[in-house]
């Protein structure tokens, strides 16, 4: 049996987590990743697949069954989402939530005219913690929704914090406050201001000479990233921060409480607690490239979301194991 031919676009920390995702699935293999370094400094894991500039993508049209695509939201995936649909079967973890309806109208476009699948928005949030809110909703048509982050490295609020001035390096986590939490296992439904469902607490290693009381206060008056939380700087040296601080933890909870009968108290919970943000998200890129070729062999053409999805198609087992094994 043939194998799922991958291509991953863009090499960093995502990149790198989809060619270990790749390895234990059989039925995948990794033919090329595109890169727009130089291809001779990039060194992979697997030697089979080629290394090539992302220049030369196109010339793999007909070779490669899906792209997945592993560039950032905020200026690669706007760009390269419609950019790649035209070419493959695409994949991509697009996370700016208030823009996924105008980033899903312009790849639907692309896919439908060039005849691709292209699934977006693939990942934990938006993804899986997506397809609860949703299960939620369908269940339990009278209650609310609640969604928790953390405790975990947040990439972008770290990079905001190492572009102020007088900072060498930082790290940013955010925090979900436990006691919230529970209010909302109660059954109670609260109504949760933004400062009472997060905290975010930063490490900060300043450079030398630098105004430290002057960072803090701009870290926590930021506005969009930190005025809106209860917010703790710590400041610490980069050995330090190298030493503790060098992964990129993540995770979270979505809660739905509501209620059925006459009053009757309901609740459902999912989590995440996940060692590494990218490594994870990889995964789950790698099981919706799955279903991004059954659909292409299927004739199917578009965008999708993951609420499009049956379930079926993420698992290389047959729907005999499926049913035997998982239901």
């Amino acid at each position: 049996m043939s194998k799922i031919r991958i291509g991953i676009l863009g090499y960093g920390n995502l990149g790198k987590g989809v060619e270990y995702a790749i390895k234990p699935n059989s039925d995948m293999e990794l033919v090329a990743v595109f890169t727009r370094r130089s291809p001779e400094s990039l060194s992979i894991l697997t030697k089979t697949a080629e290394v090539k500039s992302i220049s030369e993508a196109a010339d793999y049209k007909g070779k490669i069954d899906v792209m997945i695509l592993c560039g950032g939201s905020a200026t690669d995936l706007p760009e390269q989402g419609p950019e790649y649909a035209a070419m493959f079967n695409t994949i991509d973890s697009f996370d700016t939530h208030a823009k996924i309806p105008e980033y899903f109208k312009a790849v639907d476009k692309s896919a439908k005219e060039n005849g691709k699948t292209a699934i977006i928005s693939v990942g934990w949030d938006p993804g899986m913690f997506s397809i609860n809110r949703l299960y939620g909703n369908a269940i339990l048509s009278e209650g609310k929704d609640y969604t928790f982050w953390g405790k975990g490295v947040s990439q972008g609020h770290s990079d905001a914090i190492r572009r102020v001035e007088g900072v060498l390096d930082g790290k940013q986590y955010t925090i979900p406050v436990e006691s919230a939490i529970e209010q909302v296992r109660s059954g109670s439904n609260p109504e949760l201001t933004t400062r009472q469902k997060h905290l975010r607490e930063c490490f900060v290693v300043a450079k030398d000479g630098a105004d430290k009381a002057k960072i803090e206060e701009t870290i926590k008056n930021m506005p969009n990233y930190f005025s809106d939380y209860d917010t703790t700087v710590h400041f610490i040296s980069k050995e330090e921060l190298d030493k503790n601080h060098s992964g990129i933890p993540h995770g979270g909870f979505v809660l739905r409480s509501g209620v059925t009968g006459e009053n009757t108290k309901q609740l459902i919970e999912y989590s995440l607690k996940l060692g590494s943000n990218p490594e994870f998200t990889a995964s789950v890129l790698i099981a919706y490239a799955r279903a991004a070729y059954r659909f292409s062999k299927e004739g199917a053409t578009g965008a999708k979301s993951v609420f499009d999805v049956p379930p079926a198609y993420l698992s290389s087992k047959t729907n005999e194991e499926i049913l035997a094994s998982l239901l």
